[in-house]
Formats: structure tokens, C-alpha cells, sequence
């Protein structure tokens, strides 16, 4: 006699996974992306070592998990995210201790490597990407659930990287984060995320999903107007997030002032990702694309003009930027679908990982050479651009509807 074949039903459930998949999200952003904001300046203190070069630590891993964002992508696809997020919470848990322990700045950048090798394989692209392998085109509200979890990553660790700094000062804070990575984190993802992803369960039945979509030219220019404007988001967010609280400092802001402001975009984040997760349904994901890249455009605009209420400023980027990381993706699960997703989300990851590389130092010069206003400026103009890209590709979605409608 035969032994019964396995179930679906030993995988955890849809809400352990999102959930374990979120609080590692945070620990994943706090231990890496929003780390140096805090320590960078104690690091300087301590060492000597060039702030450039300290705060470049980040843009170099951001470099480097770009270059490997494709092969991630192409083995979630293969293989499920439980093995490339366990390896990415081994990278960033290493390169954390690598950062505690530098005696030197060569020490301490090939630590921040390691810790992009951690950031290509463990953060939102990589998480997506193994939601849309397990869910297919059901993912989307459980990518839009996950980022309501990231959203909260500076929100719980600025605070906690702040506590720790008096305690334990910078390389301790960086021990503790290697700890709640290799002894958290890790077990998470290998305890709660299945160990292969049935194709039964990735495709969840819905012939969309699980139909290729064929390259044509049509298809060509929507994939690399996707990729435009979600690159030109994440320049806009990544200048922002390392430089918004300088800029604000430079109107005549006292810094305790500064970081207050700058806290609300946090909660703008989430409470429009909460409002999005409520209506989605109603919606193709290219509306979220263009509310998200309009609302980037208004609140980078409102800053520049110096609006009086600045608040509403930072509401709206705050805002915009939180549906941008929705719209992220879901949009390449709708228009793409689900299978070949995982491989696409690490293609469009690349240029995305290395802007955003890029971004903080050109955002440097763009300050020291043209100074805060200036810089709002340049902004300004390119969320404007990323809303005319935005309005591009609703009309070749438009477009490629009618040819579909056509060849029926």
C-alpha cells in the first residue's frame, strides 16, 4: 500500500506567513537601510574615519545588492524565498558583526558588503517576490499587508538604535542587531516558510497568473516604463530619506524640530498604505502608481514653494512614498502575472538598488552646490517627470487592453 501523498495543509497558514515575513521586515530595514542614520556620526567620533565613506558603507552594499537582485529573483522563482531570505538574514547578521568588530575602514566597508549581499536577497523585492510565488495573483493584498509591517522599520528602530547608543554605543548596537538576525530572524524563515513551494500553491489555479505574457513591443515598452518610474521613485525617496532632515535644518530648523517633523512621514506611510489595503480590491494597481507618484510630486513641490504648513508637506510624500512600495509590487503581478514574477521583480530590482546607491552622494553635491532649496527643486522636477512616466504607462496598459480586446 501506498503512502498518502503530502498536503498543502502542513504549509503554515497565509497569516503566519505574512506575519513572521513582516516583523522580519522590520528587523531586515533596522538592521541595515536606516542603520547609519544613527550611527554614522558616533562611528565618526570614534574612529576618525571620513563621513563619506562611513555613510558610503550603505550606498556600496545598495550597489551590491542591485548586482545580485537578478539571480535573486531567478531563485525564488526555482526554488521558493525560504533559502535566499534565510541567507539574506545570515549575510546582514555576519556583516553586522563584521561593523562591531572593524579595526579599520577597510574592515568596516567590506562588512557593509556583506550586508548588501543580505539587503539584495532580504528586502521588499525578494519578500514580494515570495509572496507572489506562493500566492500567485492572490498576493496582492498580502503585499500590501506586508508593507503596512515595513512601514513601522524607522518608526520602532531610529528609537531603539537611539536607546542603544547610550548603552552600548555604536558597535554594540551593531551586535545586537547581528543577533536579532542570526538568532531571530533566521529561525523565523526557516521554521515558517515552506521548504518548497508546490506549483499548485504559486499558481493558485488562476489561468492568468500562470500564463506567460508574450514579449511584444507593447509589452517591451510598459516592462521598461515600469522599470523608469520605479527606479526615478526610489532616487527621489533615497535622496530624501538620508538628506530631509539637513534640509530642514537649512530653513532655520532647530534639529530636536527637524526629527519631529521628519517622524510624521512614517505614520503617512502607513496610514495610506491601511487605506489602500481597505479599497484595493475596487482597483487596478496602476491607480495606486498614479496617486503614489502624484502625491510625491505635491509633497517634494510644497516643500520647494515652502509651503506654511509643513506637516501637509511631508503628509503627502509621506503618503506617496507608502503606495509607491504597494504599487512596487503588485503592479508587476498584474500586468506580468505570476509566473515568471519572482525572476521579473529581480530584474526590475536592479536598477532601482543602484540609483538608489547613487542617490545619497549625488544628493550631496546637489546640497553643497545649489543648497536646500535647490535641491527641492531638482526633486521636484524629477516626481514631476515620475508623474508624466506614471500617466505613460496607464496609457500603454490602456493600449495593450484594447490590442488584447482586438485579437479576441
Amino acid at each position: 500500500m501506498s503512502l498518502p501523498a503530502p498536503t498543502i495543509s502542513k504549509t503554515p497558514s497565509r497569516h503566519t506567513i505574512i506575519t513572521a515575513l513582516g516583523v522580519t521586515q522590520i528587523m531586515a530595514w533596522g538592521s541595515s537601510y536606516y542603520l547609519p542614520a544613527v550611527i554614522a556620526p558616533a562611528v565618526v567620533a570614534d574612529t576618525g574615519w571620513p563621513l563619506a565613506w562611513v555613510v558610503g558603507g550603505l550606498s556600496l552594499g545598495l550597489l551590491v545588492g542591485g548586482l545580485i537582485s537578478p539571480r535573486v529573483g531567478s531563485s525564488i522563482e526555482r526554488y521558493g524565498g525560504r533559502n535566499v531570505l534565510a541567507f539574506s538574514a545570515a549575510c546582514i547578521g555576519i556583516g553586522q558583526i563584521g561593523l562591531a568588530i572593524a579595526p579599520n575602514l577597510a574592515v568596516y566597508i567590506v562588512a557593509w558588503l556583506v550586508i548588501g549581499l543580505g539587503m539584495g536577497a532580504g528586502l521588499y523585492d525578494a519578500a514580494f517576490a515570495t509572496l507572489g510565488r506562493l500566492y500567485g495573483l492572490e498576493a496582492r493584498s498580502a503585499i500590501t499587508t506586508l508593507t503596512l509591517f515595513g512601514g513601522f522599520a524607522s518608526t520602532i528602530c531610529w528609537p531603539i538604535s537611539a536607546f542603544l547608543m547610550g548603552e552600548v554605543g555604536w558597535r554594540g548596537i551593531c551586535l545586537v542587531y547581528a543577533v536579532v538576525q542570526l538568532f531571530i530572524a533566521l529561525p523565523l524563515y526557516l521554521l515558517i516558510l515552506p521548504r518548497e513551494v508546490p506549483q499548485r500553491v504559486a499558481h493558485s489555479g488562476l489561468k492568468e497568473a500562470a500564463t506567460a505574457v508574450p514579449i511584444n513591443n507593447t509589452n517591451l515598452a510598459t516592462m521598461i516604463v515600469l522599470a523608469s518610474t520605479i527606479t526615478l521613485a526610489a532616487v527621489i525617496s533615497s535622496t530624501l530619506s538620508v538628506h530631509l532632515l539637513t534640509i530642514l535644518q537649512a530653513g532655520g530648523m532647530a534639529l530636536a524640530a527637524a526629527v519631529g517633523f521628519g517622524a510624521l512621514v512614517g505614520p503617512s506611510q502607513v496610514a495610506a498604505r491601511a487605506v489602500e489595503m481597505m479599497i484595493a480590491r475596487y482597483h487596478h494597481p496602476i491607480w495606486t502608481k498614479l496617486v503614489s507618484a502624484s502625491f510625491v510630486a505635491i509633497g517634494v513641490s510644497a516643500l520647494w514653494v515652502g509651503i506654511p504648513v509643513l506637516p501637509v508637506a511631508l503628509g503627502f510624500y509621506g503618503a506617496g512614498i507608502g503606495l509607491e512600495s504597494i504599487a512596487r509590487g503588485t503592479l508587476p503581478l498584474a500586468l506580468f502575472g505570476s509566473n515568471g514574477y519572482a525572476k521579473l521583480m529581480g530584474r526590475l530590482a536592479m536598477p532601482s538598488l543602484i540609483a538608489q546607491a547613487a542617490a545619497p552622494s549625488v544628493g550631496a553635491l546637489l546640497l553643497e552646490r545649489f543648497g536646500a532649496h535647490g535641491t527641492l527643486a531638482c526633486l521636484a522636477g524629477l516626481a514631476l517627470i515620475n508623474v508624466a512616466l506614471a500617466s505613460s504607462l496607464g496609457w500603454l496598459i490602456a493600449r495593450r487592453r484594447n490590442l488584447q480586446v482586438q485579437a479576441h
